[in-house]
């Protein structure tokens, strides 16, 4: 994952080739190709992109407002068909769906019956047991003055607060987490032994992400259910097999699929936030300098504002799909009905028609309205609540206890063109 953009040695934003493919995979372990989508932006804002395995094709979305036109536009661009390239029909396509994957009133009716443990009140109530472990996540590191920073730190946290929230044993963590990594890195052979492109994975076109490991959490996931009509508990599993006051219910696939989302995007999204808010900072000593003294003096303000920055600077979630419902004209092209369309968050959060000096990371940025969440959508993500603590809470009680943090060795990034994450972030730290 890049932390944000590549600089050449002039301190120039944009080092790199204006002319990768972005359909690659390969074209992302370098980090996010900033020269070439900014060469987009600026020249052919809507492109249109074949896909090297028989796909389609699509078009790619790269300026803020036009993200935010496609996003809005539900009845023009619909998620109901899935949200990343691969294209499944019919039974197969109905068995894998998950939340994200429907559109109002459908989704708006699913939301509903999810949404309340992640609601802003709810999450609050999380706020101490988060706080707790986040401390003894630091606790546990501290005094390591060389270590990677993702495995030691921002894997542990996510990893911790999801299993608490669920309700399943602290044992379980590693086995989820490692579900997880194989259905987000499915096109990294290290994260999976099933990963796309370079094993046959036809079989397993009806589950998520087409990988074994979903079948795994279904598993998993149909036990803890059982355990809960048994006997509900206080957790996360037990309130979203509830029903609502009207009475309705998750069915068993929609509750199978949530899970594996939930593991997925719940573990993943969050640790490559961690690692790369934390090389963003080691890379702006000043800025790392000013950030630990808010957290010192309680500077709720600053802290609040450099996780904003944060979310924008390092845009995990680089693109979601959309299908056009019907022909609809942008920048002197039509898209046509069918066609696919992907919405690039990691630039329109680099857009400098959005953001005044986008290359420049600002702890202090405000207004900052990315769209890391997919904000000023239907489709919010659901934990962005949930997520922003998690960050918060860990600059809180990490920053004051260490002076100095260096990136020290080189970075090594995930494999894939959905995904910006940085499995490796060796560093060196100073503690307090």
């Amino acid at each position: 994952m890049s932390s944000g953009p590549n600089f050449d040695l002039a301190g120039n934003p944009g080092f790199g080739s204006e002319n990768l493919d972005i359909v690659d995979p390969d074209s992302y372990l370098d980090g996010f190709p900033h020269a070439t989508f900014r060469r987009l932006r600026d020249e052919q804002p809507l492109s249109w992109w074949p896909e090297h395995d028989g796909g389609q094709g699509f078009w790619a979305v790269t300026r803020y407002e036009d993200l935010l036109y496609v996003s809005q536009h539900v009845e023009l661009f619909s998620s109901a068909q899935g949200i990343t390239l691969e294209e499944i029909e019919g039974d197969d396509f109905d068995l894998r769906r998950n939340m994200l994957e429907y559109d109002p009133p459908e989704h708006t009716r699913y939301r509903r019956l999810v949404s309340k443990p992640f609601s802003r009140r709810e999450v609050y109530t999380y706020e101490d047991g988060i706080r707790g472990l986040a401390r003894d996540v630091v606790l546990e590191a501290s005094g390591q003055e060389h270590f990677d920073y993702t495995e030691l730190i921002a894997k542990q946290l996510p990893m911790r607060m999801l299993g608490r929230m669920l309700g399943v044993p602290d044992s379980d963590g590693d086995w989820l987490v490692k579900q997880g990594d194989a259905l987000l890195g499915n096109l990294d052979p290290e994260m999976t032994d099933y990963a796309v492109g370079y094993t046959d994975t036809e079989q397993f076109k009806h589950i998520p992400f087409r990988s074994p490991a979903a079948l795994e959490l279904y598993t998993y996931a149909e036990k803890q259910a059982e355990l809960r009509h048994q006997c509900p508990g206080k957790d996360l599993i037990s309130a979203l097999l509830a029903p609502t006051i009207d009475g309705e219910c998750l069915t068993d696939l929609q509750f199978k699929n949530l899970f594996v989302l939930m593991i997925s995007a719940g573990n993943d999204t969050t640790r490559y936030t961690m690692a790369g808010g934390l090389k963003a900072l080691a890379e702006h000593p000043e800025q790392f300098d000013e950030l630990r003294q808010a957290c010192i003096d309680g500077d709720a303000t600053i802290v609040d504002r450099a996780v904003e920055e944060v979310l924008r600077w390092t845009s995990v979630t680089m693109h979601f799909r959309r299908t056009a419902t019907q022909d609809v004209e942008m920048h002197g092209q039509t898209i046509r009905k069918g066609d696919k369309v992907l919405e690039w968050f990691s630039s329109a959060n680099f857009d400098e028609r959005q953001f005044a000096d986008p290359f420049r990371f600002d702890i202090h940025r405000w207004p900052n309205d990315h769209v890391a969440f997919n904000l000023r959508s239907p489709h919010l993500c659901l934990g962005a609540q949930l997520a922003r603590m998690e960050l918060k809470l860990l600059f809180q009680e990490l920053l004051p206890r260490v002076t100095v943090v260096e990136v020290v060795g080189p970075v090594e990034r995930l494999r894939s063109n959905f995904i910006c994450g940085m499995k490796r972030l060796p560093v060196k730290v100073s503690w307090a």
